[in-house]
């Protein structure tokens, strides 16, 4: 023991491969003392162990890993580190696989050519010895003594993974085949090498599948810069990414990959940014704007100063939220944990079963397989009764599937994740997954959700005999003046429609009411009506009526006058997000009841209600008041509640709700409270995110219900005779290999054609 060990231990362990080889690996670490939590991740073979003082160091924690009956390929005590050792891994993983296949299958091959003939045509002199020699390195050499070895530390360590079927399989009928040699029988030695050619086949197959369905996260990894330019000492030097600090200032050329998370100091550019939001369409960057890393310079020459380094980068928390994700349970797989637990030992008392009861009462079973010999070319009802109780119990360990049952949820959350991160949708767990696709209320915040949160000029109402160039001209560039939100907004709108803006002199601001200057010789004066009155503005009443409803529709609204006369209005507002109506009428298609809350007035409130169409708005309510909101719509419509924010202000509430989805444009605490982050700051995303949950549950429940299905009916005709061994090996591998093929599945049912980039 080691008096103070790493607060957490990491081990990939590569041949753990589905959520029943993980509640064995599980189970056997929780047997140790001063383990607090075990942390496991299937899509990338981390088992993560937070450890109390005192307790086991990482080679007691590799050794009882190992008596598991699996190999530890790497220790490491950061886990936010060695991602390119883990593809290494992998990689090894592969290839050693497929070494195993090939050195069985060669063998194999040629006991099958030599089986053909032998059986059917003429006997081949000395074939059992010939057969024997063959399937010797097949079965026990370098194909089949990683499987008997696991199985010996499994058996050992009081836990029955996988391989105690395969070498329960596979031992056996070699052995039983070498009494050949003593008296005429049977043989069961082409059957033995059979068995572990095809559990080795299907062990490579889904390792190829399984990196085929974490290939997502693989490539975010490598996505990254290796190098960056940076200015030291005056002069431009190349550095590894690795070694950049806060405060570096990087030369990005066009081409380039932001090599880390900054802020453009100097330069202007497009970016595309579609590795961080799934929008191809590149974003104009310039000096003060923030920048993504691993993002793509398009054009120009930039100099951006790091702002965030290592494990802080967007890049590597979305990493970090993936592997949250698929390293989740999902409360639906507590039915899996429960039957995968008692599986091998249920199954060895099933095949004991089988082999006892044809052993003793085969006369009652032989009418089966009479009948089954009608429609199934193995079975052979005239077989010796040993040879038939055999041949059932073997049948039964090897058809037998606890890994299809261990696929079915980490393979659909591995894939749904993947798809949900090249899309800028990062679903936090497994948990989420399953709660989203029950969700029925949903609501949003209007600021920064719904609008984009900044106001913007939306009309311009002239007197009568007044033109709008003239109105504009004159209220820009007083408003030039000033720094006020609505100001800065007036002078924005009049530049996107080309007005030219004048001097001011004499300008002068009275607080809130507004603001006036001279333009040339006009005396301007901009401000509420109240203001204009007591100035002594004439002609206010022709303008009442327009001022009424740009005030109904919920826009700020300030008089133009010059020279003591009205010359029109001018009205800014918070503008709808582009995708806002869209997004809530996909919404309303997925039957939800979308619900506004914010702390804007009754009346701005309800007018960007009714644009949008929104079902209830809560105006007025306070950020503190917005928890209490979520509760009350949970008591009303019980607990599928899910809350939409950007801001510090929605964090309690996003905790509050069912689900939150957190806006990334947003605030780090909002997205740290939510358990969806939304990079892409718009709603349809929202509606992406739920079409994307309810398909990869749907995935989840399709998968248990095919491996459930499979292990209850295949068993008991493997146990009644009806099913031959290699037949059930081949099924077996099939099994396993169709739950991982159905996961995939969801990426083509993710389309970015169509209008919302929706699944169908």
């Amino acid at each position: 023991m080691n008096d103070s060990p790493p607060n957490t231990i990491t081990l990939t362990v590569p041949g753990m491969g589905s959520d029943h080889c993980a509640g064995i690996v599980r189970k056997t670490l929780e047997r140790l003392d001063g383990v607090d939590k075990i942390q496991i991740n299937i899509a990338n073979h981390h088992v993560s162990i937070t450890i109390e003082a005192g307790g086991p160091d990482s080679s007691a924690l590799k050794s009882a890993v190992e008596g598991a009956g699996y190999d530890v390929a790497a220790v490491q005590s950061d886990d936010t580190e060695g991602s390119d050792s883990d593809a290494e891994i992998e990689e090894a993983y592969l290839s050693q696989a497929r070494k195993r296949l090939i050195i069985a299958a060669l063998p194999t091959t040629l006991i099958m050519l030599l089986m053909i003939p032998h059986m059917f045509w003429q006997p081949i002199p000395g074939y059992l010895a010939i057969v024997a020699l063959l399937a010797f390195p097949v079965v026990f050499l370098y194909g089949g003594i990683a499987t008997h070895k696991s199985t010996w530390r499994s058996l050992k360590n009081r836990t029955f993974n996988m391989d105690v079927l395969i070498s329960m399989g596979s031992l056996p009928p070699y052995l039983i085949g070498l009494v050949g040699f003593i008296t005429p029988m049977t043989s069961f030695i082409e059957m033995a090498a059979t068995i572990m050619t095809f559990h080795l086949l299907g062990r490579y197959l889904e390792a190829l599948a399984k990196g085929r369905a974490s290939q997502a996260i693989r490539r975010l990894m490598t996505l990254g810069a290796k190098t960056a330019r940076v200015e030291r000492d005056g002069e431009e030097v190349e550095v590894p990414v690795k070694e950049l600090a806060p405060g570096d200032i990087m030369i990005v050329r066009p081409g380039d990959k932001i090599p880390t998370d900054g802020e453009v100091v100097e330069g202007e550019s497009h970016l595309d940014e579609s590795i961080a939001t799934g929008e191809s369409i590149p974003v104009y960057k310039s000096a003060g704007d923030s920048v993504t890393g691993a993002t793509i310079n398009k054009e120009g020459r930039l100099r951006v100063k790091a702002t965030r380094v290592g494990g802080d980068t967007f890049l590597s928390q979305v990493v970090k939220l993936i592997d949250q994700a698929q390293g989740s349970r999902v409360p639906i797989q507590e039915f899996a944990d429960r039957m995968t637990g008692r599986f091998v030992p249920a199954v060895l008392a099933i095949a004991l079963v089988s082999l006892v009861t044809w052993a003793v009462f085969p006369d009652t079973l032989r009418p089966i397989l009479e009948w089954g010999s009608t429609f199934l070319p193995w079975v052979n009802p005239e077989a010796a009764t040993p040879v038939l109780a055999i041949l059932a119990a073997i049948a039964v360990l090897v058809i037998a599937c606890p890994c299809a049952l261990g696929l079915a949820t980490p393979t659909a959350l591995m894939v749904g994740s993947g798809i949900g991160a090249e899309r800028g949708i990062l679903i936090r767990s497994g948990e989420a997954i399953q709660t989203f696709k029950d969700v029925k209320v949903i609501v949003l915040d209007k600021t920064g959700t719904i609008t984009r949160g900044e106001p913007k000029l939306t009309d311009a109402i002239v007197a009568v005999g007044i033109e709008e160039s003239r109105l504009l001209t004159l209220a820009a560039s007083v408003e030039n003046a000033s720094e006020h939100p609505i100001a800065r907004a007036i002078v924005d709108g009049a530049r996107e429609r080309d007005i030219k803006i004048q001097d001011v002199s004499e300008f002068r601001s009275t607080g809130a009411r507004g603001v006036s200057g001279k333009v040339g010789d006009e005396a301007v004066l901009i401000g509420n009506r109240r203001l204009l009155e007591e100035e002594g503005v004439s002609d206010l009443e022709a303008l009442d009526e327009a001022m009424k409803e740009l005030e109904n529709k919920g826009r700020t609204v300030v008089i133009v006058a010059a020279d003591g006369q009205a010359l029109g209005l001018v009205a800014v507002a918070d503008t709808l997000k582009e995708q806002s109506v869209e997004a809530i009428r996909g919404m309303h298609a997925l039957g939800l009841h979308v619900v506004m809350i914010t702390g804007d007035n009754e009346r701005a409130a309800h007018a960007v209600a009714d644009e949008v169409g929104i079902d209830e708005v809560q105006a007025g309510v306070l950020p503190e008041g917005k928890v209490d909101a979520i509760r009350a719509l949970q008591e009303k419509h019980g607990n599928h509640v899910a809350m939409v924010g950007d801001g510090i202000n929605d964090a309690p509430a996003l905790t509050q709700a069912n689900v939150g989805i957190a806006i990334g444009a947003g605030a780090d605490v909002a997205i740290e409270a939510a358990d969806v982050t939304l990079v892409r700051g718009e709603l349809t995303a929202v509606v992406d995110a739920m079409h994307l949950s309810r398909a990869t549950y749907g995935k989840i429940v399709q998968n248990l219900i095919w491996a459930s299905a499979y292990n209850v009916a295949a068993i008991p005709i493997a146990a009644i005779g009806l099913l031959h061994p290699m037949v059930g090996v081949i099924a077996m591998t099939a099994s396993s290999l169709s739950v991982i093929g159905n996961s995939l599945l969801l990426k083509r049912r993710f389309t970015r054609e169509s209008p919302q980039g929706v699944l169908r």
